[in-house]
């Protein structure tokens, strides 16, 4: 038996030898520096994995764990997947409110929900959002540097915003629907003050208050673009000097 032993010793030392390789546990640190290298670089779908695998390496109290998940999100607003990255700016700024990081998510779950919008013409679902998400990072953010910038992308929602209700409106105008066409155009007005349908509007009111035959609307109307938008194209041919005796054109 001692023989079989003496044998056998060696071929049992081999085979531990020639056992399954240990895999060192990976370095959160390491990994964390090579997914920013990625990112930097514009690769976004290797750095997207690499972030997303630091989600599940890195514990949910540690300090790096915000900075991962923000560039995941944005990692997901370059690949083109917007409604995912919408959702993971939301839960940046909602699970690190007081962080640095969590202004610029808000902006960012704006932008992810106004590249949803493409045209004024389609649902404004994602408009709507848009807006809302803008509006609350002015609100929780003043005086941010991020909510500066959402100001610029308010101005071109409310562009757009004043743009559908004003080809709500043409819709109904030339269908002679007038009554309806000018509660569209109404909104143009009062709600979207400053955008540059605004006159557009004013005009349209002009020409549907001329053919239903509201006189003092008509008179006020004019007065209205004649104060505040003298230079709009057509207006002395709409709005003569007395308007209750212009003719429809």
């Amino acid at each position: 038996m001692l023989r079989s032993l003496l044998i056998a010793g060696p071929a049992l030392l081999a085979a531990c030898h020639h056992g399954p390789r240990v895999v060192p546990a990976p370095d959160p640190v390491a990994e964390l520096a090579k997914a920013r290298a990625q990112f930097r670089s514009g690769n976004y779908g290797k750095a997207l994995v690499s972030f997303r695998r630091l989600t599940y390496e890195l514990g949910p109290s540690q300090p790096e764990m915000v900075d991962v998940r923000y560039h995941l999100a944005e990692c997901y607003f370059q690949t083109g997947d917007r409604v995912q990255a919408a959702h993971e700016f939301r839960q940046v700024a909602d699970q690190y409110a007081t962080s640095d990081y969590a202004p610029m998510a808000l902006l960012r779950a704006g932008d992810a929900n106004l590249r949803l919008w493409r045209k004024p013409e389609l649902d404004p679902s994602y408009g709507e959002t848009a807006l809302a998400v803008y509006q609350e990072l002015a609100g929780r953010y003043p005086g941010t540097d991020a909510a500066a910038r959402a100001q610029m992308h308010v101005q071109q929602l409310r562009e757009w915003f004043s743009q559908k209700d004003y080809k709500n409106g043409m819709f109904y105008f030339r269908r002679r629907a007038y009554d309806s066409a000018i509660i569209y155009f109404k909104d143009v007005i009062a709600t979207y003050p400053g955008t540059s349908r605004v006159p557009d509007a004013l005009m349209r009111l002009v020409d549907s208050y001329r053919v239903i035959g509201y006189g003092d609307e008509l008179k006020e109307t004019c007065a209205h673009l004649r104060r505040y938008f003298p230079q709009t194209e057509g207006l002395d041919k709409s709005c003569p000097a007395d308007s209750s005796t212009a003719t429809p054109s």
